[in-house]
Order: C-alpha cells, then sequence, then structure tokens
C-alpha cells in the first residue's frame, strides 16, 4: 500500500534542501583561508543534516522515532547557524548579506522544528 504524504512534508523537504544548496554556494564564495576550511566543512555538514533528519522523520515508524529526528534537525540547524557566525566573510558588505540571510533562514527553520515539536507534545 502506498503511504499518502501530507503536501507540507514536501515543501519543508524541499526548504531544507534549498537552505543547505544556498549553504554551499555561500561557502564557495569565502575567502580561502585555514579557518574558512574548517569551519565551512563544519556548516555544510550540519547543513546536509537538517534535511537528511527531516526525511528520515518522515519515514519514521513511531511517533518517538519522529519526535527524535525533529529534535536532531533543530539540532542541526541551530549548529548550522553557529558555524556560519563563525566563518571569515573579510566584512565583504555581499557575503555578509548573504551570510545574514542564510542565519535567518536557519533561525525560521529552528522555529519550525520546535513548533512541530509543541505539536506532537500536544497530541500526547
Amino acid at each position: 500500500m502506498t503511504k499518502i504524504r501530507n503536501p507540507k512534508q514536501y515543501d519543508l523537504e524541499d526548504r531544507t534542501l534549498e537552505f543547505s544548496k544556498r549553504v554551499r554556494v555561500f561557502i564557495k564564495k569565502l575567502p580561502r583561508i585555514t579557518v574558512n576550511f574548517e569551519d565551512g566543512k563544519q556548516v555544510i555538514r550540519s547543513s546536509g543534516s537538517v534535511g537528511a533528519n527531516y526525511i528520515e522523520a518522515n519515514e519514521a515508524l513511531s511517533k518517538k522515532d519522529f519526535m527524535h529526528r525533529i529534535k536532531i534537525s533543530r539540532k542541526e540547524v541551530k549548529e548550522s547557524r553557529y558555524w556560519l557566525r563563525l566563518v571569515d566573510t573579510n566584512n565583504d558588505p555581499e557575503l555578509e548579506k548573504g551570510r545574514k540571510e542564510l542565519i535567518r533562514e536557519a533561525t525560521e527553520l529552528m522555529k519550525i522544528f520546535g513548533s512541530i515539536l509543541e505539536k506532537c507534545k500536544e497530541g500526547k
């Protein structure tokens, strides 16, 4: 039997994928200095984990598993925001603008995942 999905799941899957892609484009534009290589690797990993864990949540076998994966997605997006704050833009206005946009998106995703968790708790 085919599992029927809520279209909103796909929207958030797409949104987390887009966030991860935008992070990668941003990292490629950063000055090529040692700290950016290290911090860039971290933000690339964590940003990719946001969507990967959300996809896993949508395939969860139980509510507990679903909530666990959503918590991981929220944790990974918080981590992404942290690493984005650390990368060195060399005060380039365009890079600073890109960083702020990505931090804003990470913050919005954190709120979305937090809201999903609250709704799950209310449904107990």
